[in-house]
């Protein structure tokens, strides 16, 4: 039996928002992160659609649960200060759009 890559990476930091998520993992160098991101979103969709079923019925995205893109970034030294920006992303945004009224 052949093991999940998604065994071998860690999801440290979790945020997710009404139009996109924010994650914090760690992931092996031996693993390509382009495979990765698409086993994530091929999975979740899957999954999605399959428990909210009315998605498909409405093809708000073309059938699409995700958008074709998304963004990498390495962490080095700096990884805590990641972390909090991926934690309390969700506060900071909130209270950028109060501010704008």
């Amino acid at each position: 039996m052949r093991r999940s890559r998604l065994v071998q990476c860690e999801l440290l930091e979790l945020n997710v928002q009404i139009d996109h998520v924010h994650l914090l993992l760690m992931i092996p160098p031996k693993i390509s992160i382009s495979n990765y991101v698409g086993t994530v979103k091929g999975r979740t969709a899957i999954r999605v659609l399959n428990k909210f079923r009315k998605l498909k019925q409405k093809p708000y995205w073309g059938n699409h649960l995700w958008a074709r893109g998304y963004c990498v970034d390495t962490v080095g030294l700096d990884a805590e200060m990641i972390r909090k920006y991926v934690k309390y992303q969700e506060k900071q945004e909130k209270k950028a759009e109060t501010s704008k009224y």
